[in-house]
């Protein structure tokens, strides 16, 4: 689903409420060059009407996906639900590097707790889990942006279709 033209919201309060939950959150980019790179988020801002969003990753692990952002401002973020696959993918072209505030830094731990127990309930022990999303709070940054086109990925029949409200 691209932008509508009525400047209606492109996501719906269900599908805000998954992105802010213990979901696993992959963010693409691409360099003039073709090169995709991948970073994993470790949580994320939503605004209420779905208008903005910020994912917050470590500054080190992010390096090449900051200066695609930086060279063409694109971004692709995928949610997914571990235990059912269920996942939606954002897309948007003017994406830039943020830094975050002390709320941000909440938003971070509560996601840690969250992804935590997604992931326990397939049999994933918390260390691990903990271990996977570590990075000092002093070196998250930002991505933020504006959501142009958003699409479901959940595998099966429509996967890859444009997202509808309610998925």
């Amino acid at each position: 689903m691209t932008v509508p033209a009525n400047n209606s919201p492109l996501l719906d309060a269900g599908q805000i409420a998954f992105m802010r939950g213990g979901v696993s959150i992959s963010i693409g980019s691409c360099g003039a060059d073709g090169l995709p790179q991948l970073v994993r988020g470790i949580g994320c801002r939503v605004a209420d009407d779905g208008s903005q969003v910020t994912i917050f990753v470590p500054e080190a692990k992010s390096q090449q996906v900051q200066r695609d952002i930086f060279a063409n401002g694109a971004i692709a973020a995928v949610f997914t639900r571990p235990s059912t696959h269920r996942t939606l993918q954002i897309k948007s072209r003017n994406a830039r590097v943020t830094a975050l505030s002390a709320a941000d830094l909440a938003l971070v731990h509560a996601y840690r707790d969250a992804f935590v127990e997604e992931l326990g309930t397939i049999g994933f022990r918390e260390d691990m889990v903990r271990t996977l999303l570590a990075a000092p709070d002093s070196e998250l940054v930002g991505l933020s942006f504006k959501p142009t086109e958003a699409y479901t990925q959940t595998p099966g029949p429509n996967a890859g279709k444009p997202l509808e409200s309610g998925e």
